[in-house]
């Protein structure tokens, strides 16, 4: 922990942030200070201002209140972990609630928003999923990739079901950042059961011998499987020439992704019978941090349309846009809440 005084304010912070962390830190306590109070939470027994008190989180804050019932209420539908800081006020978790939800509580009014950024979504496909979609998404019991634990395992934080308009069933996952600096890079090149011969470079090896990947041969996971399976989709050529494989650092976690998408479209079973799947990323507009991983993974896929990214304030402009009242709370209170 670290103190901080900043426009005659004392803040206790995390010892290591950027200037954009910083920043929207200083904002997000600033919200809670005048909305939740100014007790503060505790991580290791030190009290920080950023993590809500045991009440505020009980309450369900940083939740957006009208939507708190219907989070627990899909909770127990499709049962899946909270995260551990989602009794903080910048948990991604939470955010990403904060930013769908109100927009899926009507779905017409939802498909409107949506379609501002997705633009084939003609409407919310409300017969799949909890009425059109599912917060932790992963394949479900199917598990393709065969990386999926109790603890750990590809994911996307939420999945929307639609229809385009040629009347075909998709589906779209979502990855949502709201003060991450990196997207996860890989756990398989940092484990200590790797042996000699998990080699991470040069990556044109791991391509003609994929047992050089620690997660191919030592945790049987399938991404390397299914990206060689799919040159449509992946640009092989373009990995053949990174000395490093290009999934060891924050491009891992959007790969991981995008094999889930492919795969799961591939399969085209009873419970996932999507003809297209997407996979994008949702970022702050102030977030420039991740654009590097985002703008080298579009080269790895030949600027493929299953990948894209967007910022949140795009949603929000377009709520504005359609001047529809049922949103003019919540858009004041998300506004408030994240903006800068």
């Amino acid at each position: 922990m670290k103190h901080y005084e900043i426009n005659g304010k004392q803040y206790r912070l995390p010892n290591s942030l950027t200037d954009f962390q910083r920043q929207i830190y200083v904002h997000l306590i600033d919200w809670k200070w005048t909305n939740l109070g100014s007790e503060p939470g505790f991580f290791k027994n030190q009290p920080y201002d950023a993590i809500l008190s045991e009440e505020c989180v009980k309450q369900g804050h940083p939740l957006y209140q009208p939507i708190f019932n219907r989070f627990k209420e899909h909770q127990l539908k499709f049962p899946f972990k909270s995260h551990k800081f989602l009794g903080h006020m910048a948990s991604s978790q939470a955010a990403c609630a904060n930013l769908f939800l109100p927009l899926l509580e009507d779905p017409q009014i939802g498909s409107l928003v949506l379609r501002s950024v997705k633009t084939d979504l003609s409407h919310i496909a409300t017969d799949h999923l909890d009425r059109g979609f599912r917060i932790e998404f992963w394949d479900e019991p199917y598990n393709i990739l065969n990386d999926h634990t109790k603890v750990s395992g590809t994911d996307a934080d939420i999945a929307i079901a639609y229809y385009d308009f040629q009347g075909d069933l998709n589906l779209w996952m979502i990855e949502h950042k709201l003060t991450e600096t990196e997207f996860t890079t890989c756990g398989g090149a940092k484990s200590q059961n790797r042996t000699c011969r998990h080699t991470c470079s040069p990556a044109s090896a791991i391509l003609e011998d994929k047992t050089l990947c620690y997660y191919h041969s030592g945790c049987g996971y399938r991404y390397w499987d299914i990206t060689l399976k799919n040159p449509w989709l992946f640009y092989i050529e373009h990995i053949r020439t990174y000395h490093d494989c290009p999934f060891k650092g924050g491009m891992n976690q959007l790969w991981r992704n995008l094999v889930l998408a492919i795969s799961l479209e591939d399969s085209r079973s009873q419970k996932y019978p999507y003809k297209k799947v997407y996979f994008s990323v949702v970022h702050h507009p102030k977030n420039n941090l991740l654009q590097p991983s985002i703008n080298e993974f579009s080269k790895v896929i030949g600027y493929n349309d299953r990948f894209f990214a967007f910022s949140s304030d795009r949603l929000i402009n377009q709520a504005i846009a359609i001047n529809e009242p049922a949103l003019t709370d919540w858009i004041r209170w998300y506004s408030a809440l994240y903006f800068f």
